[in-house]
């Protein structure tokens, strides 16, 4: 077999990315599950509820990278713990403003020093050149991969 015909998948960027992604999306997992008792999808709901104030489930799914499903399940549980409160849109019916309430608030307000301090323990493992190429890459990426 030559180089063309093998495949190193530890060596796959995309692998390696999914790996890596993985691996630290457990880490943190562990401080909101053990800190709030959520799940990941619940968790984004929260943050990304909680970073933009008022939401439709379609735009926490299409901002988090959530299926619908997942984000219908995070809602609802959400909502159970009354963190959350939905709201009809008054121009469609059909549609419900996510909000979260006051409790929900304090407990995302909670968890952002948190979330800020894994962060900054995951890039303190570099060096300040090592950082600054990470995230250049990472918006190279975003730029030329994701789109909106």
């Amino acid at each position: 077999m030559t180089d063309q015909t093998t495949l190193a998948l530890e060596d796959f960027l995309p692998y390696r990315l999914t790996r890596l992604t993985d691996a630290i999306s457990r880490d943190f997992s562990q401080a909101y599950r053990a800190r709030l008792g959520l799940t990941r999808p619940e968790w984004r709901t929260l943050a990304t509820i909680g970073q933009f104030g008022t939401m439709t489930a379609t735009e926490v799914g299409a901002h988090s990278s959530m299926h619908k499903t997942k984000v219908s399940r995070a809602v609802a549980a959400l909502e159970t713990r009354r963190w959350l409160v939905r709201t009809p849109d008054p121009q469609d019916r059909r549609v419900e403003r996510l909000t979260l309430s006051k409790t929900g608030q304090k407990a995302y307000e909670d968890m952002v020093p948190v979330a800020r301090s894994f962060e900054t323990g995951l890039l303190e493992r570099m060096t300040p050149e090592e950082r600054a190429a990470l995230l250049a890459g990472l918006a190279a990426l975003e730029r030329t991969t994701l789109t909106e």
